[in-house]
């Protein structure tokens, strides 16, 4: 247990002690201050929080809903198994695809002189970025980072689906129960705990991502953890307490979204058993 406590407190708690110290702190004499933290309702952090929310609630929803449906497919009565097998190291493979190899593989197909976008405009006569569309927004992150929520979601969703026994569906079949009551009655209400507690997870993947919205937009779109990256590397901005606060309100919302998921695993977790 030592090697763990030792890893804890030196990539864990001593970081995030430090931040949540800093984040009271003035950038003038070190003294106390609420100002940082205060600043953070104030624009444009507002705007960076608004952003990043809006984002990691696509993408988890959006991510957990296909997610849960390609699990489903590939993992109920009747389906290869090999099939299982593929799916599953795909998943483990591309939800840990992130960052500048995933942003410049988007770029390189989706991107103004993309592979996909020049197939569009010259055999299709469509270019996409006449008509609205572009990589390098909010959008395009959002299309970006769907592309490791969902094999994550596979992977968190998986033991779920495998709980779900087919005597279950035997017997309310015996009972005389089609598929959709099923469903209604016994499939989603054991799924749904899984389901929302996978979600909040997705959220937070996403809230917290960095490398790939920067490599994708440099900076262009105002999410928090960009914002975060400017103060603390001085290029732009330099007021490292602020970027601290901005941290210390990345805490908040990642509590909160840990304080629904403990009690939905705790229910989830029963019917895996």
């Amino acid at each position: 247990m030592l090697p763990f406590f030792a890893y804890a407190l030196f990539f864990l708690l001593l970081p995030a002690g430090n931040v949540l110290t800093g984040a009271f702190q003035s950038g003038k004499d070190g003294g106390f201050t609420f100002d940082n933290v205060a600043a953070l309702f104030d624009e444009p952090y507002r705007t960076a929080f608004r952003n990043s929310i809006e984002v990691s609630l696509v993408t988890a929803f959006l991510g957990g809903i296909v997610g849960l449906l390609i699990a489903y497919a590939a993992i109920r009565d009747g389906s290869p198994r090999w099939i299982r097998t593929a799916l599953t190291t795909f998943s483990g493979v591309a939800a840990n695809f992130a960052g500048i190899p995933l942003a410049f593989a988007f770029i390189a197909t989706l991107g103004t002189i993309g592979v996909v976008t020049q197939f569009m405009t010259e055999r299709l006569g469509l270019n996409p970025y006449e008509h609205g569309f572009s990589l390098f927004s909010k959008t395009g992150i959002e299309i970006v980072y769907l592309y490791f929520q969902i094999p994550l979601m596979i992977l968190v969703i998986s033991p779920a689906v495998d709980g779900l026994r087919r005597e279950w569906r035997e017997a309310s079949a015996s009972l005389g129960a089609n598929a959709f009551e099923f469903w209604r009655y016994v499939g989603f209400p054991i799924l749904f705990p899984s389901l929302l507690g996978a979600i909040v997870l997705l959220f937070g993947n996403a809230f917290a991502a960095y490398a790939t919205a920067y490599g994708l937009t440099g900076g262009g779109v105002s999410l928090v953890p960009i914002v975060i990256g400017f103060f603390l590397s001085g290029d732009v901005l330099d007021d490292p307490h602020l970027g601290q606060a901005l941290a210390f309100g990345m805490f908040a919302v990642l509590g909160v979204m840990m304080l629904i998921y403990v009690p939905l695993q705790r229910i989830s977790s029963r019917w895996v058993r």
